[in-house]
């Protein structure tokens, strides 16, 4: 069995379906844009990484994007905390180690990967808070569904009830830095510095 695993959560590229909340602000082809740059900033962190990466896509397998050495896969349908406890569930039958984050994290570096998987070894779950109260990274070496069970995706709630959860369940967890998503134009406005 392989040890590590990197889940990535990538939406394809696609006008007006990515950085809906940015949208409004810049416009449909201005938050592609941007889309495009945290893809490829996401790209150049995790391939430091040096650990097996998948990413699953939200509605095709693109298979002429930038990606390099990952392999790929469709997420599957329903709400975000469904799709991911899939994935992670599946990855788990064939890791030691799973991370799932997202493309969204301007601020994320290969370093804090290597963290999260470092802090697995002594801990149950990693999780890394996002400045908007969800969270950019979560980490797990056994599956388990309450962490995706009566979470308000989307709200500023989901990093608080994910850690209830995990402490419900009396197991123990490592928590990283916390970090800019980019989902607004003033998150946008603190971090595009990076990006020229």
């Amino acid at each position: 069995m392989s040890k590590e695993a990197l889940i990535i959560f990538a939406k394809n590229p696609e006008l007006g379906k990515v950085k809906t909340r940015l949208a409004k602000d810049v416009g449909d082809e201005a938050a592609l844009d941007i889309y495009h740059k945290l893809l490829a900033y996401t790209q150049e962190q995790t391939a430091k990484a040096q650990i097996d990466l998948i990413v699953y896509y939200t509605t095709h397998i693109d298979e002429k994007d930038n990606w390099i050495n990952t392999q790929k896969k469709l997420q599957c349908v329903g709400e975000l905390g469904t799709k991911m406890a899939q994935a992670i569930s599946n990855e788990l039958e064939k890791y030691e180690k799973v991370c799932i984050i997202g493309t969204d994290c301007a601020q994320l570096k290969s370093f804090h990967l290597k963290e999260a998987f470092q802090k697995l070894e002594e801990n149950d779950f990693v999780i890394g808070p996002a400045n908007d109260g969800g969270y950019y990274l979560l980490g797990m070496k056994s599956f388990e569904p309450s962490l995706f069970e009566g979470i308000d995706w989307s709200t500023d709630k989901v990093f608080s009830h994910t850690i209830k959860a995990i402490s419900l369940l009396n197991r123990s967890y490592a928590q990283l830095p916390e970090l800019i998503d980019v989902d607004t134009i003033e998150d946008w406005n603190k971090v595009q510095e990076n990006f020229k």
